[in-house]
């Protein structure tokens, strides 16, 4: 059955235009219809269309149940968007598909990229949500200031992937399951030697993904992806 996204279920029992559009003018569903409804926060709702217009989609709602956690530990990545902002909603789309729960756009010395639209991102990680049948949509923090970012406390293990020479252990290997993860991943062109030290010094371990260089996005859902894995 096709989700849609109700972020203010718990005030209004109206679609938000654009699901409202998609269910009416392009699905064509009518009153009467049974339709599952996602408020993102982790809870589905079964609900009947009660008007069925393509701005003002009326339901009420016959049943509401929360999803079952897809994992038991905290997934949040802080990447540097790519200046090709494709790849970086390639990544968006993906990482929401395997499960994840806060990105970070990351503004760092060598950013290709010092903007990013955070609106358009949502777009993605709602339309990933629903496609992939999950009810909780992750978080998602524009553009924050490397410096800054790297000083917040955390509740779990924080790692930096570089690609500068030293002892560095493969995320397999230091992770554990069950730990939350708090993973930071540079531009094209890598973190700076002062960004590298400043990120130790707050507590983040230096990792490798493999022997690969990788591009941004990539590494992103690698490291995404093998702490799925590794909790599998």
């Amino acid at each position: 059955m096709q989700i849609f996204y109700t972020p203010q279920i718990s005030v209004s029992n109206e679609l938000p235009e654009e699901e409202a559009g998609h269910c009416v003018r392009v699905l064509r569903l009518a009153e009467g219809s049974e339709i599952l409804l996602t408020d993102g926060k982790g809870t589905f709702y079964r609900a009947a269309i009660t008007r069925a217009h393509p701005k003002h989609c009326e339901f009420e709602v016959l049943e509401q149940w929360p999803q079952n956690p897809l994992w038991d530990f905290y997934i949040h990545i802080a990447v540097a968007p790519t200046k090709n902002i494709d790849r970086m909603e390639w990544f968006v789309e993906k990482a929401t598909e395997i499960g994840i729960n806060a990105i970070t756009c990351l503004n760092c010395r060598f950013s290709e990229r010092r903007e990013v639209k955070p609106a358009r991102l949502e777009k993605i990680l709602v339309s990933a949500m629903k496609q992939s049948q999950k009810a909780l949509l992750p978080e998602l923090e524009g553009m924050v200031s490397f410096t800054d970012f790297v000083r917040r406390p955390f509740d779990g293990r924080k790692f930096i992937a570089h690609c500068e020479e030293g002892e560095k252990q493969l995320l397999k290997q230091t992770y554990h399951p069950g730990e939350n993860a708090l993973v930071l991943i540079g531009p094209e062109g890598d973190f700076s030697p002062e960004e590298i030290r400043l990120a130790r010094e707050n507590g983040f371990e230096p990792i490798s993904l493999g022997r690969s260089r990788l591009r941004t996005e990539t590494a992103a859902l690698v490291a995404c992806h093998t702490l799925h894995v590794l909790n599998d």
